[in-house]
């Protein structure tokens, strides 16, 4: 799909959104897990890298801007700023050692490095609050209504759709491609692939931290919770649900992860059960996602009817 009607879509999202629901809070949250699964889906979709360890660059985002906000009273955008590079340089360390690994090691590598923050964050509680987490995160005051923080959240979503759109239609893009593809391959050609795959994971992290930082801002704590293995999970489900090589898919994905969580849990306390059934359904028939059960509708839809056949002529005699 053209660059222009990826990013056309994620505006008409971003605009959306405030027509179609009553909490600034919601669309926000939207948005956010949109950009944390933005960073997955460059490294799965884009790069073959099952990460378990979004988590932790979703929690240093959020560390770092409470951290910055409540003990040192920073301006904001130098906040923000540092949550987006602490996200990159923790990703910069976790990618070093996993990307020395593929498949099932790969995989091993970042869940061990997820656990080892998650615990790391909870003992260090003078700096991260530990269980408590750190509270009272402020916001700006032309940020102090929720719609208003949604329409900073919703620029700050725009510019990193579209830095990442230009990063996947590049040659860096198209060569992360090839490396998915066959790895093998890539190699022979004379890539350097632990180079690439580092530099993806910088990115992700870079754009995840930034989700982070946006969420503590939201929420007003910045929880032990944002560093544990369910935010690295949620993250990678999301990403799968929207699917897989298109970064539009993330926006969908989230759109449908946070608003149906947000459904069911008014339904009935034990909706995770639900979500797992729902996630089975998905694993088993809808193994490209939501965009890709999108782009098949589309097919279907607007399928060309094949041409018809020249007619056959008469054999003369045959009637005979």
């Amino acid at each position: 799909m053209p660059r222009k009607i990826t990013f056309l879509l994620a505006l008409i999202v971003a605009l959306g959104l405030p027509l179609v629901l009553r909490s600034g809070s919601l669309a926000s949250e939207v948005l956010i897990y949109a950009l944390a699964a933005l960073g997955c889906n460059l490294l799965l979709g884009y790069t073959g890298l099952l990460s378990f360890g979004q988590g932790i660059f979703f929690g240093l985002g959020s560390y770092t801007i409470a951290i910055l906000l409540t003990r040192l009273q920073l301006p904001m955008p130098l906040a923000l700023l540092a949550a987006i590079a602490m996200g990159a340089l923790g990703a910069a360390v976790v990618g070093w050692v996993a990307i020395r690994q593929r498949g099932t090691y790969f995989v091993m590598l970042t869940l061990a490095f997820a656990q080892m923050f998650y615990f790391v964050a909870y003992t260090a509680s003078g700096l991260t609050g530990g269980d408590n987490g750190l509270l009272d995160v402020p916001r700006p005051a032309f940020m102090d209504t929720p719609w208003k923080y949604y329409a900073f959240v919703a620029v700050m979503f725009l510019i990193a759709f579209g830095l990442l759109l230009r990063v996947t239609d590049s040659v860096f893009g198209r060569t992360l491609l090839a490396i998915r593809d066959n790895e093998d391959r890539a190699a022979a050609v004379g890539y350097n692939l632990k180079r690439f795959k580092l530099l993806a994971f910088v990115i992700s992290g870079a754009v995840t931290g930034l989700a982070g930082g946006l969420h503590a801002m939201m929420t007003g704590i910045a929880p032990l919770s944002n560093a544990e293995y369910h935010t690295s999970e949620m993250i990678l489900v999301i990403t799968v649900i929207g699917g897989t090589g298109n970064l539009f898919a993330s926006v969908l994905g989230s759109a449908f992860y946070v608003l149906l969580a947000d459904w069911l849990s008014t339904l009935w306390p034990r909706w995770l059960l639900l979500l797992g059934l729902l996630l089975i359904g998905v694993s088993i028939g809808m193994q490209r996602g939501l965009w890709g059960l999108g782009e098949s509708a589309w097919r279907r839809m607007f399928r060309k009817a094949p041409p018809a056949a020249p007619a056959v002529p008469e054999v003369q005699g045959e009637k005979a």
